[in-house]
C-alpha cells in the first residue's frame, strides 16, 4: 500500500431519512458485491450518520455487515412504520407511531453493546430539546470523551432516530429530551469533516468523504408558496430546509476537499419514497443502478484504504 494512501482518513457519512436507510444500507451491500469487498466499512476511519444513518453507523460499528442492516429494516420495518388509518388521523394531533416496535427492534439488534463496543469511530448527532443545543454522541476516540461510552448503543440509535411528529422524545439518556439529529444535521458531512480536524488533528488534505443520502425527491414547488402563509408552507418548510441543509453542506465540503467530498444522493420522482412507507424493491433497484455507476469511482477513490484498527480510549 502506498504512502498516500496510508496517510488518509476517510469518512463515511450518513443521511437520516427513516425507512429510506433502507437504501443506503443497499447500496452499500451492493457495492461489496459488485467489488468482491469482504467489508467495505474496513475502508472508512469513521463514520458518522444522522438518525436512520445513525442506526447504520452504530450497526457498522457493531460489526454489521450491511446487507444484515437490510435485513433490519427489512424485517423490522412494517412494525416500526405500521400503515394504518388510525395512525394517519392520529398524526395531525399526536406522534403517528408508538416508539415501543422501534425501541424492541434496536435492543433485540444491538443487545447490551455499548458506544465503546464500536469497532469504529463514531459520531451520531441528536439534538437537546430542552435546551435548545446539539447533542452529538461520539465514541471515545479522544481522551476529552469521557461520558458517551457508556451509553448503551440502543439509547443512541433511539435518541437520533426521534423524529419530531412521527416519535416521542426519547428520553432514555439522564431523562433528556433528545430528538432527531436531522434537525440540524440530516446531512452530517461537516460534523465528520470538524470532527477530523478539530479532535483528531487531521490534516484537511488528509480527509476524504464519502456521503451517503437516502435519495432526493424533485417536485415543481406550488406558486401558492410565493405569498403563502402558515397553511401553504405546512409541509413545504420541512422539506426545503432538510434540502437546503443537505445541499449548503455538500458545497461546504466541496470548497473544503474538492473531489475528495463525494455525494451519492440519487434524484427520484416526488412520492416514490417516503420516510416511513416501505418500498424494498425500488429501493433495491435504485441501489442496484447506482452501485453500477459508483462502483468504478470507489475503487479508485476509497478501495485503496485500509483504516488502522481503532483502539477505544475508554472501555
Amino acid at each position: 500500500m502506498d504512502e498516500i494512501a496510508q496517510e488518509r482518513f476517510q469518512i463515511l457519512a450518513l443521511d437520516g431519512g427513516g425507512i429510506k436507510g433502507f437504501y443506503s444500507a443497499a447500496l452499500l451491500a451492493r457495492l461489496e458485491d459488485d467489488l468482491g469487498i469482504d467489508n467495505i466499512i474496513d475502508c472508512f476511519d469513521m463514520v458518522v450518520g444522522t438518525s436512520t444513518g445513525g442506526i447504520i453507523a452504530l450497526g457498522l460499528g457493531f460489526g454489521l455487515r450491511p446487507r444484515e442492516i437490510v435485513q433490519f429494516y427489512s424485517q423490522h420495518g412494517p412494525s416500526i412504520f405500521p400503515d394504518s388509518w388510525i395512525a394517519r388521523q392520529r398524526h395531525y394531533f399526536s406522534r403517528k407511531y408508538s416508539p415501543g416496535p422501534l425501541r424492541e427492534a434496536l435492543k433485540k439488534c444491538f443487545y447490551d453493546r455499548r458506544l465503546a463496543d464500536s469497532h469504529k469511530r463514531l459520531v451520531i448527532p441528536s439534538y437537546n430539546l430542552d435546551k435548545g443545543e446539539v447533542y452529538l454522541f461520539k465514541t471515545p476516540h479522544h481522551e476529552r470523551l469521557r461520558r458517551d461510552w457508556k451509553e448503551p448503543m440502543w439509547k443512541v440509535a433511539l435518541a437520533t432516530s426521534a423524529a419530531p411528529t412521527y416519535f416521542p422524545s426519547c428520553q432514555e439518556v439522564d431523562h433528556i429530551r433528545l430528538i432527531d439529529g436531522g434537525l440540524w444535521a440530516n446531512n452530517p458531512t461537516m460534523v465528520g469533516v470538524v470532527e477530523a480536524l478539530a479532535m483528531l488533528n487531521k490534516p484537511l488534505s488528509a480527509i476524504s468523504v464519502l456521503s451517503i443520502g437516502t435519495t432526493d425527491p424533485i417536485e415543481e414547488k406550488p406558486s401558492g408558496l410565493t405569498n403563502g402563509g402558515m397553511l401553504a408552507w405546512r409541509s413545504a418548510a420541512v422539506d426545503a430546509c432538510f434540502r437546503g441543509q443537505s445541499h449548503g453542506v455538500q458545497g461546504q465540503a466541496k470548497l473544503l476537499l474538492g473531489d475528495r467530498a463525494v455525494r451519492l444522493d440519487p434524484v427520484v420522482p416526488a412520492g416514490v419514497f417516503a420516510l416511513d412507507r416501505v418500498a424494498e424493491a425500488r429501493m433495491l433497484s435504485e441501489a442496484a443502478h447506482v452501485s453500477r455507476d459508483f462502483a468504478p469511482k470507489f475503487e479508485s477513490q476509497f478501495l485503496c484504504h485500509r483504516a488502522a484498527q481503532f483502539t477505544p480510549i475508554y472501555s
